[in-house]
């Protein structure tokens, strides 16, 4: 699979559909996606079957996580998975659950964030990047990005 990068605006329709921008949808391997809950923000969470396959074993397995945790972690993101297909207009239907966990309401932003995509509210959103954006370029200090 290709780096599934970009920043794109979009809308969530009456009957909870959003399109995927066509420069993520050319990156994929087919048309189904699993959704679930943001791993670690309010957002819904979209996954390649191949890379939920291997995001979902590794939960599984992992035993180093102590037992309510894990049993919490499980219900969080597997129990709330759905696989969804993109439709011929390049729509992906977010189930109810995940609008709601989400905040989803009509305008969205859908972000390539390179194994998977994330969509988020807006509003959501735009409060996350303010909140978390002070020091963050400094934090890159400690990557080589250029060797």
């Amino acid at each position: 699979m290709n780096l599934l990068t970009g920043e794109f605006k979009n809308t969530l329709d009456d009957k909870g559909r959003v399109s995927i921008p066509a420069r993520l949808r050319e990156k994929l391997s087919g048309n189904i996606l699993w959704l679930t809950k943001g791993y670690n923000n309010k957002n819904v969470w979209l996954l390649s079957p191949e890379h939920w396959e291997k995001v979902s074993d590794n939960i599984m397995k992992d035993t180093s996580i102590l037992t309510n945790d894990r049993s919490h972690i499980i219900r969080r993101i597997i129990g709330a998975a759905q696989e969804g297909e993109i439709d011929n207009a390049g729509r992906i239907a977010i189930p109810q659950s995940l609008r709601d966990f989400a905040g989803l309401s009509r305008e969205c932003v859908i972000l390539g964030t390179g194994k998977d995509i994330e969509i988020w509210d807006a509003e959501r959103y735009q409060m996350y990047l303010e909140a978390n954006e002070e020091g963050l370029m400094d934090k890159l200090g400690s990557i080589d990005l250029f060797s």
